[in-house]
Formats: structure tokens, C-alpha cells, sequence
């Protein structure tokens, strides 16, 4: 075998590992998480594939004390008898994860520019998990409601003809989750043969 084959494989076989093995995480530790740290895993992210290039993302970085104007956005979008059951419980939640990361899409009006734009935030978000996964660190990639409330969307500085793709909780495992079993490809596989 020649060598570039040999770094090939193995480079996939990590690849393959490291994909297996990433987890979603929703309890972290207290440590903090760099911005640096978290700028680097953007970098090695933005490389999602991405029709024409168009690169259709940005970012939204909320860590220290800015936790909890964001953790208060988020609890006001619940009605009166949710933030009475549930309010104090999901700000404590947010205030303590590390790093909040918000995904941001640019929307295009026509449907099929925006599949594709959809598409490649996705896999920028998928690279980003496992390239933080393989740095220890985990992420839960949340698409909850408080998402499309305006004034969620205001407070964190989401525009007009944006949407959020994604808030990743970013942080240093507590505790990692056992594997949940997947369905065979095989399954799941039609095979058109004309």
C-alpha cells in the first residue's frame, strides 16, 4: 500500500470513529469554555460543504455574565403558567452551561436556495460537533420554540430574514450518555435499479 493510501485510511477511520462516538450532551461541568477555543472549532466548521459557496451562517457567542440576559430572554417567551412551573429551573440551567452558540441561517426567499442554505448550516453545525467532541467538549444542538418568538429573536440580536438553525449548549461533559442503538442502513436502504 502506498503511503498516502495508508493516511488516507486511517484519517478515515478516525473520521468513522470519532463520529460514532460523539454524544449529545446536556450536563456540563463549570469550567469554562475559551472563546478562543471556540473560534477555533468555527474555523475548522465553516468548511461544510455549501452550494456556490455562499456561506450562508453566522454566529452568536454568549458566555459570562451575558448568560443571564440570555437565560431571561429566553424564560419570558414562556406563557404566564410555564414561567411559574419552569422558569426558575431553565434560567438556573442556563446560566450554568458554559457557552451558548447560536447558529444563525440567512435566509433566501426562493425555496430551493433556502433548502440548500438549510442544508449546509446543518452540516456546518455537524462538523462543528465533532470537532468539539474531539477537543472534550460537548454540545446539545437545540431547536426549541423560544427560537421563533420575536422577542427571544430581538434580545440576542437575531434580524429580520434570519433563522435560527441551532442553539448549541457547549461545555466540558458531567456526564457523557450511554450510545442509543441506531437502525441498520441496511434497513432502510432502497436500492432504484432502474
Amino acid at each position: 500500500m502506498k503511503p498516502a493510501e495508508t493516511r488516507l485510511e486511517s484519517a478515515e477511520s478516525t473520521i468513522a470513529e470519532l463520529i460514532k462516538n460523539r454524544r449529545t450532551v446536556r450536563l456540563f461541568k463549570d469550567d469554562p469554555v475559551s472563546a478562543e477555543l471556540l473560534l477555533e472549532l468555527l474555523n475548522v466548521a465553516i468548511w461544510a460543504p455549501n452550494h456556490m459557496n455562499r456561506q450562508p451562517w453566522r454566529f452568536i457567542l454568549v458566555q459570562g455574565e451575558g448568560r443571564k440576559a440570555f437565560a431571561e430572554a429566553m424564560v419570558q417567551t414562556y406563557g404566564a403558567d410555564d414561567r411559574e412551573r419552569y422558569g426558575n429551573k431553565k434560567k438556573a440551567y442556563f446560566e450554568q452551561v458554559p457557552a451558548h452558540l447560536v447558529v444563525v441561517l440567512k435566509e433566501d426567499p426562493r425555496q430551493k436556495v433556502w433548502d440548500e442554505d438549510y442544508a449546509a448550516v446543518c452540516s456546518l453545525i455537524q462538523n462543528f460537533q465533532l470537532a468539539a467532541w474531539e477537543q472534550g467538549l460537548g454540545v446539545v444542538w437545540k431547536t426549541n420554540n423560544y427560537g421563533y418568538d420575536p422577542r427571544f429573536r430581538q434580545a440576542v440580536g437575531v434580524k429580520s430574514g434570519e433563522k435560527i438553525a441551532g442553539l448549541l449548549h457547549i461545555g466540558y461533559p458531567a456526564v457523557i450518555p450511554p450510545v442509543q442503538p441506531r437502525t441498520k442502513a441496511e434497513e432502510l436502504l432502497t436500492v432504484f435499479e432502474g
